[in-house]
C-alpha cells in the first residue's frame, strides 16, 4: 500500500528527514513512534502529497504521489496533528462539506463512520470549536474517513487528550481494521506503539528500526534492572557514576539500569549505593519495553554520528 524509498526532506539546509526507506501493507497498522521534531509530520505530508521530498520517491497504493497526486489525494484519509476543521462550523455542516469536497454524501458512506459518528451525534449542531478534544478528535476521524479511502494517515491523533479518549480512539482504529482499511499513525506514546502491526522507531529524521512491536523488545539484547530508592534524582546522578553502568534512564518512579556485563552484580550495586547513603534500596529485573529500546537505540546513533 505504502512504498517510500530514500526520502530525503531539507529545511534551510538542515535535513529534516535522512534516507527514509519503508513499506506498509495493505490491511496493516503501521506505527511511526517518535519524539516531536523526529520528522514524523514531514513524512506524513510527503506521502500525502502535501510537500515534495527533495530526493527519493513515494508510491501509495502503485501510484506516484507527485505525478499522481490527484489519484492520491482521493484514496487517502488524512487527519493532521492539529484540529484543521472549520470551527465556526457545525458537526453536520464540516462532515456536509467533506463529503461534498470528495463528490459524496455523508448518507452513502454512513456505514463506515457509523460507530464514531453515533459518539458524536448528540452534539451535531455544536460548533467545532467548541467540542471537547475527544469529540474533535473522533469528528476528524469521521471527515477523513467520510469519502472511503483505502490509507488512512493520522498524526498523532491521541496527542492532547485524555486517556480514556485515547483507547476509545485505537478500539475504532481496530474496527477500521478490519474493513480492510490500511492505516499509519505516528506517536509519540511509547504504549501505543504495542498497539500497532509493526511499527517504526525514528529520531532526528532517521528509522533507527522496523519490526513487530514483540520483535523490537526481545532485540534488547541485555538483562535490564528496575532500581528504585528513597532519593530518585540522587540515584540518578549516582548509578550513572558507578563503574560497572552501561545505561540508566528514569522511567516513572523507577530507573532502568544495564550493566556493562551480561548479568549485573545487584549486591555490588547495593553496597554502593548504601555507602552513598541512599535508603529504601530495591533491585529487580525487569522486561524491555519499546522505550527502553528506543533509548537504546538512539544513544548508538548519537555514538555513530559523533565518530
Amino acid at each position: 500500500m505504502v512504498l517510500a524509498e530514500h526520502i530525503v526532506k531539507r529545511y534551510h539546509g538542515i535535513k529534516a528527514l535522512d534516507n527514509i526507506s519503508f513499506s506498509v501493507e495493505q490491511g496493516e497498522i503501521f506505527g511511526l513512534i517518535g519524539p516531536d521534531g523526529a520528522g514524523k509530520t514531514s513524512l506524513f505530508r510527503i506521502l500525502t502529497s502535501l510537500i515534495l521530498p527533495d530526493e527519493g520517491k513515494v508510491n501509495i497504493n502503485k501510484l506516484d504521489v507527485i505525478r499522481e497526486f490527484r489519484k492520491v489525494r482521493s484514496m487517502v484519509g488524512y487527519m493532521p496533528g492539529q484540529f484543521s476543521l472549520y470551527t465556526d462550523l457545525t458537526v453536520e455542516e464540516n462532515l456536509t462539506f467533506f463529503a461534498t469536497v470528495f463528490g459524496t454524501t455523508i448518507k452513502a458512506n454512513y456505514h463506515l463512520i457509523k460507530d464514531i459518528y453515533e459518539q458524536i451525534e448528540p452534539f451535531r449542531d455544536r460548533l467545532a470549536g467548541r467540542l471537547s478534544g475527544g469529540m474533535k478528535q473522533k469528528l476528524a476521524l469521521s471527515c477523513a474517513l467520510i469519502h472511503q479511502p483505502v490509507l488512512l494517515v493520522l498524526d498523532e491523533p491521541t496527542t492532547g487528550v485524555d486517556a480514556v479518549s485515547r483507547y476509545e480512539f485505537w478500539e475504532l482504529l481496530k474496527g477500521l481494521k478490519t474493513r480492510g482499511i490500511t492505516i499509519l499513525v505516528s506517536t509519540p506514546y511509547m504504549d501505543e506503539a504495542g498497539k500497532c502491526d509493526r511499527i517504526a522507531l525514528i529520531q532526528n529524521g532517521k528509522i533507527l528500526a522496523i519490526d513487530k512491536p514483540e520483535n523490537i523488545k526481545a532485540g534488547y539484547g541485555a538483562v535490564l534492572y528496575a532500581i528504585r530508592s528513597d532519593e530518585i534524582y540522587r540515584l540518578l546522578l549516582d548509578l550513572r557514576r558507578y563503574p560497572g553502568v552501561k545505561s540508566v534512564f528514569p522511567f516513572g518512579q523507577q530507573l532502568h539500569y544495564s550493566d556493562r556485563n551480561e548479568k549485573a552484580d545487584t549486591n555490588a550495586i547495593r553496597t554502593y549505593l548504601e555507602e552513598m547513603g541512599h535508603t529504601g534500596i530495591q533491585i529487580e529485573e525487569e522486561s524491555p519495553g519499546i522505550e527502553d529500546v528506543f533509548m537504546k537505540l538512539m544513544e548508538q546513533n548519537t555514538r555513530e554520528d559523533i565518530s
